[in-house]
């Protein structure tokens, strides 16, 4: 393996899932991307950009991402790990196959934050999307509250 994809959504799932895909990089001496799908901009009203406090909010919230998305990366490296951190938006399922395809993902290592039947079937779920789209292998770790359950 020469590249491992870590998809992260920065929730409490997200140090597990680089962890795993870190050590599993380190061991083989591939190089870790952790990537994080940020929402695509809203569309508010037709082409118009929107409300400026809108933009300044999204403009924040973008930058603090990046800055968290960072941190796991600094984490990493200074564990000896070549890692890599890329924000990208877009339709998460997506934007994840087209980024391992640019990046020739050997593996793509995700989390799951283990939601009932109700919520999948009004939302869906990425890693269910991502196991069946993929043509790389799939590694999904659960979540803390998944295990207790």
């Amino acid at each position: 393996m020469k590249n491992i994809l870590a998809l992260v959504d920065l929730s409490e799932v997200s140090p597990a899932v680089t962890d795993l895909a870190a050590t599993l990089a380190k061991g083989c001496g591939a190089r870790l991307w952790i990537i994080h799908v940020a929402a695509p901009e809203p569309d508010l009203v037709g082409f118009d950009a929107g409300p400026q406090h809108v933009r300044d909010h999204r403009a924040h919230q973008l930058r603090q991402e990046h800055r968290d998305l960072q941190a796991l990366r600094d984490r990493h490296r200074a564990n000896g790990v070549d890692a890599e951190s890329l924000l990208v938006q877009g339709p998460t399922t997506d934007t994840v196959l087209e980024e391992a395809a640019r990046l020739s993902a050997d593996l793509l290592v995700l989390g799951s934050h283990g939601r009932g039947g109700l919520f999948k079937a009004l939302m869906g779920s990425v890693s269910e999307a991502l196991i069946k789209r993929s043509t790389i292998p799939v590694v999904v770790v659960p979540s803390r509250k998944a295990d207790r359950d």
